[in-house]
Order: structure tokens, then sequence, then C-alpha cells
């Protein structure tokens, strides 16, 4: 195995060893055992035309069960809610692997984002631009047919309800993060903003409140995830965004990231980089957790109106993850809450066409923070599919991978078919068209529900709506014969 991460010169190389080796002491059995910090390849994979990049990868062994580190007592005294540490690291996970040139910037975002969490003004300004401009706070649903479909005959059964992000101005979850991250640019003084976006709401969530606060808008997206998202890409345009379109590798979401981050090397004191999920480096974790924590306390709050306690579950899709961390931060100290993260298992876990990320990933560095990351035996990348742009993404937020190993939460695989089936049933059963993202939760429902007792009260993530996803869906239907979108098999 391989930790694969971004250097630029020798000097970030020191210093992501002298990182990892202040969260990975001599004491610890990883550490020890396996001569972690061997030998350095490089590759011009990441080339840059503006300045030398490269993707280095440092060579380990193997770890079969990364689980093993975390004891399920250690993970019941913890309190999970108080990661990161002040170096930016979710147990083992985190922390920050990126060029020299980016330092500088990522400490200032720290500082400003610890100046405005708490501040009153601030605080006034986003509040209510989520009430008038986003339309929060977003509805709590009760699906009533679709909770009929798993009742009992006794009728008792789950009782399940849909978070509606899909509700909200841009059509996802996504604009809580762009617009709260504008307001932190604007603080810190930058004009240019630079986004990635692979299903494309986070491109017109940022090119949204670029138009709205006046500025300066670049998007970078894969050409496979540019025409298989077309519509998104011309709301982006319409809105004043220049979307760049980046070909190189297999041309989704992990290329355009790669491509945004050469771009924020290129030009850090003017341009501010928002990152859409809870990856990357250190402070953006815990900053995209912070503001999509909206969803989880809104969610809290309502699940106590409509029937006095919290939800028994939560349900969300996790790609990145920021939509499920999102939902899952205001419960995770609360034992009585099971929280499950639904990922793309896309043509099977066994054909290796999937992005199931934390089911299968090793330990790795990605786009500038460790996580599970899906790798071959050399460390490279490997290719990872999904129906759902959104999903389909090698690595994960270091925090789920940190929830995955203190086994607080769990984390499953719904396949490309299971999730179209999730995609009908959601449109057919509830006049809700989800995003093929969301579909993968609503999918896990089916395989959830009758290994339940009693009548559990259930939350599922809408994390956006499906416009976006209809002619994906449509060639899909067409290529394997369901012209006529028949549900005889729901």
């Amino acid at each position: 195995m391989f930790v694969m991460g971004f250097v630029c010169g020798q000097s970030v190389y020191e210093k992501s060893l002298q990182s990892r080796k202040r969260f990975l002491p001599k004491s610890n059995s990883f550490y020890g055992k396996n001569n972690y910090f061997g030998k350095v390849f490089k590759t011009s994979a990441f080339k840059s035309p503006k300045k030398s990049l490269a993707v280095f990868a440092v060579q380990t062994r193997q770890v079969d069960n990364l689980g093993d580190t975390f004891s399920q007592k250690n993970a019941n005294q913890a309190n999970l809610t108080q990661v990161p540490d002040v170096n930016g690291h979710f147990g083992r996970y985190g922390g920050q692997y990126v060029p020299e040139t980016l330092f500088f910037c990522l400490e200032n975002l720290a500082k400003c984002f610890e100046e405005t969490r708490n501040d009153a003004k601030f605080r006034e300004e986003l509040n209510l631009l989520l009430k008038d401009f986003v339309g929060r706070p977003s509805p709590l649903y009760f699906a009533e047919r679709l909770s009929s479909r798993y009742a009992r005959k006794d009728g008792s059964g789950p009782r399940i309800y849909l978070k509606r992000e899909d509700l909200n101005h841009t059509g996802a979850h996504k604009i809580n993060n762009s617009l709260a991250q504008c307001l932190l640019a604007r603080k810190l003084g930058k004009k240019r903003i630079i986004a990635e976006t692979g299903a494309g709401q986070h491109g017109v969530a940022t090119a949204t409140v670029c138009a709205r606060f006046g500025l300066k808008c670049v998007v970078y997206m894969g050409a496979k995830d540019m025409k298989r998202q077309s519509l998104n890409v011309f709301r982006m345009r319409l809105l004043g965004a220049e979307v760049r379109e980046v070909t190189a590798g297999t041309g989704t979401l992990t290329n355009a990231l790669s491509e945004a981050i050469r771009d924020w090397v290129t030009y850090p004191e003017e341009t501010h980089y928002i990152v859409g999920s809870v990856s990357g480096p250190h402070p953006y974790p815990l900053i995209v957790r912070e503001f999509q924590s909206i969803i989880g306390k809104e969610t809290k709050q309502q699940a106590k109106e409509k029937w006095g306690s919290s939800p028994d579950i939560l349900l969300a899709c996790v790609g990145g993850g920021s939509n499920a961390m999102g939902l899952f931060h205001d419960f995770v100290d609360d034992p009585n809450v099971r929280l499950i993260g639904v990922e793309a298992a896309g043509e099977g876990l066994e054909s290796q066409k999937h992005a199931a990320t934390l089911t299968c990933g090793q330990l790795g560095v990605l786009h500038g923070a460790m996580s599970y990351v899906i790798q071959d035996e050399d460390g490279q990348i490997k290719e990872v599919h999904s129906i759902s742009a959104g999903l389909d993404y090698p690595g994960v937020g270091p925090e789920h991978a940190y929830l995955k190993d203190t086994r607080r939460a769990e984390y499953v695989a719904v396949t490309d078919k299971e999730a179209i089936q999730g995609f009908k049933l959601l449109s057919r059963m509830e006049g809700i068209i989800p995003a093929l993202e969301t579909a993968h939760a609503v999918a896990y429902l089916d395989k959830l529900c009758p290994t339940l007792s009693g009548n559990p009260n259930i939350v599922v993530c809408c994390s956006g709506r499906g416009d976006k996803d209809v002619h994906t869906v449509m060639e899909y239907l067409k290529e394997y014969g369901d012209n006529d979108i028949h549900l005889d098999d729901l």
C-alpha cells in the first residue's frame, strides 16, 4: 500500500512527515511495526504548467483491519464531537498534506473561521441569508406511503421521514456551505472563488452565491461529468461562472479536484477555494461540517416537535460525505441514535467498478488529507465508478473514516441497479424525484427495514433533487430495456 498526497518541494514532504509522526507516535503499533516512512516516488500525473507539482507515495505495508486500532470501549468513552484536534486530526485521519504555498492560506482560513464561527454579526448575517435566500429551515417530511411499504401485518413498522434539503435554493444541501464560505472569503478579502464539482450541485451553489456577492467564480468539472450533468453546466454559466473542463484521467470529480488545487497553488493570494465536502486538508473538514451541521440541528428540533425525541436511525448517502456529516454531527454523542452512511457499490463490489471507499479502501492520503482511499497495490488511485456523479470519488472525508474505525457509524454500499430502483420508488410513492445520490440511501431501506423491530423513526437525508439526473436515468433505463419505467419489480 502507498500513502498518497500532494507535494511541492522537499520542505512540504518534511512537514508532512513531521505531521504524521505527531499523530502516529512510535508507541503506536501501526507506526512501529510497519517502519512507516520509506521510499518516495514521484509521478508527472499532476504536473502544472505554472508550477512544478507532483504526487508522492510513501511505501508502507498493508493494514488488514484499520478498525482494530480502536476498541469499542474507547469509542464509547470518547467525546466524538470534540474532534478534530488542533492539528486537524480525527484520530489518525485528516491533517494537512499540501504544497508549501498553501500552508499560509490554510492558516489564515483557520484563524478567520475561529474568529467568525461564534461572532454574533457573522451568525446574524448568515442566518438571515439561510432563511430568506436559501429557504431554511427545510421540512422534515413524513413519507407516509413509503413507510407503509415496510409495515408489518400487525400494523407496526418504521416511520420514515425525509429531511428535504432538495427544497433549498439551487436544489441541494450544497448551498449551506457555499454561502457560509463566501462570507468567510469576503472577510479574508478574496475576490476570486474557485470550486470543484462532480454532480454539479456544489458548482451551481457556488456560482449562485458568487453572483449574489459579485465575486469572480471558476468551477472545475470533469469532461465526463459535464456530459452527464449538462443542465448544471448551463446553470453555472448562466449564473456567470466560468466552467473549466478537465479532460485528464477519467474526467470525473477526482480530476476536477486536482485541477482546482493546482489553480489554488498558482494564485493563492487572491483566491479562496470553496471545498464542497468534508474532505481536503484542515480546516476544510471542520468548516464544511460546521456549516452543514444545520441539517442535524434542524432535524433534532423538528423530531422533538413531531414525536418528542431524537430519531432512532439517520440514513444518508456518502461520497465525500458532507450531507451525511451535516445530518450526523449533532447526534454523534447520542448512543441511542444509529448512524448509517450509504456508499456507491457501482456495478458490484466484486466487479472493481465501484466507489465504496469506506467498504473497500485502504489508508492513504488524497487531496490533502489522510483517510480511506481506493488504490492499487502500488498506491496509485484506482478508477472508480458510480452512476451518480456526486458519489464517483475514490476518497472520503476523514471524519467518516474516524467514525467507521470507532464503530460509531455504519457504512454500507448500494449498486447502480439498486439506486435506480430507489430513484423510481421515491418518485412513484411520494411524488419526490431524488438525486441519484439520495436514491442510494432510499434504496438501502429495502435491506434495512426488514431487520428492524417495533416502530423506529428513520430520517433519510434527501440531499438533492433529481432534475440533474433524469437524462442519466433515462439512458440507463433505455439500455436495460425499461423504456416505459415499469414498476412491476417495486
